[in-house]
């Protein structure tokens, strides 16, 4: 079902639910890249501790995929771009409701 759009009355700006919602870099497991290089693109990249880049390579090699990051439409879309720059397959979509 589409939402219908509100009106935000301070600024006269139509919004709906699906242009509110955040977007996400998902990074996904592939047979080529080792855990290691994994962790190490995480930390690198995103600047994560080794800790946090553990857990979300885990993720990727357990679960298949992990979300990497949240916000914006086009920094998602930079960040999956980098992601294929190191090697790595990664997606975005918009953050479920």
């Amino acid at each position: 079902m589409l939402a219908s759009p509100e009106l935000d009355e301070e600024v006269g700006i139509r919004h709906d639910e699906q242009t509110m919602r955040p977007w996400q870099t998902v990074v996904w497991n592939d047979p080529v890249n080792l855990m290691g290089y994994v962790t190490h693109v995480f930390r690198e990249y995103f600047g994560f501790d080794r800790p946090h880049a553990e857990r979300l390579m885990l993720a990727v090699h357990h679960d298949g995929h992990a979300v990497v990051a949240e916000g914006a439409r086009e920094q998602m879309e930079l960040h999956a771009q980098a992601m294929h720059d190191y090697g790595l397959w990664a997606t975005i979509r918009q953050a479920p409701q």
